[in-house]
């Protein structure tokens, strides 16, 4: 049922981020002399409609997967007034990159709202002003845990908290792991919470192996809190998320590339390189599946600041993702009519189509292969 309310969530959060996305075209377009022919909150066949005072048809529609917006003469070649196609290039410009900055702006606001009550620190050097910021320890988590060793035997999950050991309260990751280190070979009691349940039991710490004498992997989150500081901490973790999405995305189109083209090789030892390239970009990307059978449950299990703050950073992920210069996609659309513009060459009905196909059946294909690879990593 908690894998279930968690989809729910995950799908209504992605609506919402879309249609937000395709709000700000539509404000753009219409604040640029577009005509804005209909408003889709999902994706037809339709369930509902009605024509708003100002002429926008807005419409509900019964698949729940985002959103759309119809413009007048979508076309770049439509010359009509009101028509997209007739807006000066800066108008088209401002239109296709609304969506992009609504999604990078809602994000700003989520991670600022965060910064106020307690933001997750991910990453070295994330942005936060000293004299304005308080460091607050969650408790001791497991994030992992090793088989036939002290904590698999005594019931300890992954996801657990460590609250004391050894008649002590646990406050640091370091502090359990010097706790465990001094205790080796001794019977000790640990108190864990499992479910929101307090748990105490005897634990027999063995050899050092892997996840050390408990044999548990451990983690500590730690959140940054600020008051007048939030907004400059919020909007500046955006930044520092962007680049890192940036260099993440070049990171796997590298790793995609090297690893397509080092299977070729007659070199075992450089196919077998190229074969985990692949696999770890596989593991690191999640399609529709993976972020709503899995992510998303997962967030919400961990609480209202994790489900947040995931809503962030797959809104500035839709920004950065439409940002690029590819095909179907909002800065690939943008990119197409700049290079025609430059060229001097009219950019027709039937070119754009063939450009925008091309692009969608690429990114549909990428989109099939990567709901693939989650459907695998569940089984």
């Amino acid at each position: 049922m908690e894998t279930f309310f968690g989809v729910i969530v995950g799908l209504l959060i992605l609506v919402l981020l879309v249609v937000i996305h395709e709000l700000g075209h539509a404000v753009m377009a219409k604040r640029n002399g577009v005509v804005v022919e209909e408003f889709g909150v999902g994706f037809p066949p339709r369930a509902w409609k009605k024509k708003l005072k100002n002429g926008v048809l807005l419409s509900i529609n019964w698949l729940p997967l985002g959103g759309f917006v119809k413009l007048q003469g979508e076309y770049d070649s439509a010359d009509k007034k009101g028509d997209y196609g007739a807006a000066s290039f800066a108008g088209k410009t401002k239109i296709l990159f609304a969506g992009v900055a609504v999604n990078w702006l809602f994000a700003a606001i989520l991670l600022t709202i965060l910064a106020w009550v307690g933001l997750p620190e991910i990453m070295p050097n994330q942005a936060m002003i000293a004299s304005d910021t308080t460091i607050i320890n969650k408790p001791v988590e497991v994030v992992s845990v090793t088989k036939n060793h002290p904590a698999e035997t005594t019931g300890i999950k992954i996801g657990d908290t460590i609250t004391k050991f050894a008649d002590q309260n646990i406050t640091t990751v370091e502090q359990l792991i010097k706790l465990t280190k001094e205790n080796k070979g001794k019977n000790v009691e640990i108190v864990y919470t499992h479910d929101s349940k307090n748990n105490i039991k005897i634990v027999t710490l063995g050899n050092v192996g892997e996840g050390g004498y408990l044999g548990a992997g451990l983690g500590q989150r730690r959140l940054i809190k600020a008051t007048w500081s939030a907004p400059i901490v919020g909007f500046a973790t955006t930044a520092q998320l962007t680049w890192l999405s940036l260099q993440g995305m070049g990171g796997l189109v590298a790793n995609t590339f090297n690893g397509l083209v080092s299977q070729l090789s007659f070199d075992a030892n450089e196919r077998n390189k190229a074969s985990q390239d692949l696999k770890e970009v596989g593991d690191s990307v999640a399609g529709p599946i993976g972020i709503l059978g899995t992510i998303f449950p997962a967030a919400q299990k961990s609480g209202i600041t994790q489900l947040i703050f995931l809503t962030a950073v797959i809104s500035l992920s839709l920004a950065v993702m439409n940002a690029l210069p590819i095909p179907a996609l909002d800065g690939g659309r943008w990119f197409t009519k700049l290079v025609f513009k430059l060229s001097k060459k009219r950019l027709t009905k039937e070119r754009e189509e063939k450009i925008q196909s091309v692009g969608f059946l690429v990114l549909m294909g990428l989109i099939v292969l990567v709901t693939f690879s989650d459907v695998a990593k569940l089984f």
